[in-house]
């Protein structure tokens, strides 16, 4: 019973947030274009698949990926974990002891990414706009090794105390440097890889990592430094995704070259 009144309370609160869209949608369809709903039954059935999936998903984040995150955060930065063959005091630890954290902050940043439903669609769209031209397991992948990277930049900023704004400054001015230099077909579809990183997969485990390594690491605060990891999967994309193209077209112009000769 507790499971169903759980299911029940979820599918009301999502059917809430789900309604201003529907009015919305229909709305538009109805009173702006004024045009009948084509395949209105298949459309009713797909925006109950989304509201029944939604519900299910939401549970799912709060019994099983955030305790999870949480959880593998603070065993992984428990000082007594990190300590054990170290001979050293909880005051003598150092940044580089964390080195489990960094490892699970890279693997569970990659992981997620190449997981996310919403950047396979974006890399599929891509594909297929681009005539090929942008591969959609390449970009997958670029996207998914800079949110590793990210990750793990941010889970060392909150271990070392690094302010963010040190990272976040750095990297835009990074962006905007390879903006500059980049094609211009790619430029658009890197910033919105940074996007699409911050969804239904990636986000419910980073912010339960940068919260439960937060909360382990001493000195340090939930509220000030357990947020700012989502920044970085945002951010560190771009880089990857502009860099990628602009290293593919520098091999394929070297190659021209050699070929020339």
């Amino acid at each position: 019973m507790g499971f169903l009144a759980e299911f029940q309370h979820s599918l009301i609160a999502t059917a809430g947030d789900m309604l201003p869209i529907v009015g919305i949608i229909f709305g538009f369809q109805l009173a702006v274009i004024r045009r009948r709903i084509p395949n209105l039954k298949r459309v009713l059935i797909g925006f109950f698949y989304v509201l029944l999936g939604l519900s299910l998903f939401l549970m799912g984040l709060e019994q099983a990926i955030f305790p999870l995150g949480e959880q593998m955060a603070t065993q992984l930065s428990d000082p007594k974990f990190i300590l054990d063959g170290l001979g050293r005091s909880i005051d003598q630890l150092r940044w580089s002891d964390y080195y489990w954290v960094y490892l699970f902050a890279f693997l569970i940043g990659f992981s997620t990414t190449i997981a996310e439903p919403s950047l396979l669609a974006v890399a599929l769209k891509a594909e297929g706009v681009s005539g090929g031209t942008v591969a959609a397991n390449g970009l997958r992948i670029a996207v998914a090794l800079g949110v590793a990277v990210g990750i793990t930049l941010g889970a060392f900023r909150i271990v070392s105390g690094i302010p963010l704004y040190y990272f976040i400054v750095t990297g835009y001015l990074i962006v905007m440097i390879q903006t500059y230099f980049a094609p211009k077909f790619i430029i658009a579809l890197a910033y919105d890889s940074g996007g699409v990183t911050t969804s239904t997969v990636t986000v419910p485990l980073v912010a339960a990592l940068g919260l439960g390594l937060a909360t382990s690491v001493p000195g340090r605060s939930a509220m000030l430094d357990g947020f700012g990891l989502i920044a970085f999967a945002s951010l560190l994309p771009i880089i990857a995704v502009l860099g990628y193209v602009q290293l593919s077209e520098w091999m394929a112009q070297r190659s021209a070259a050699a070929d020339e000769l």
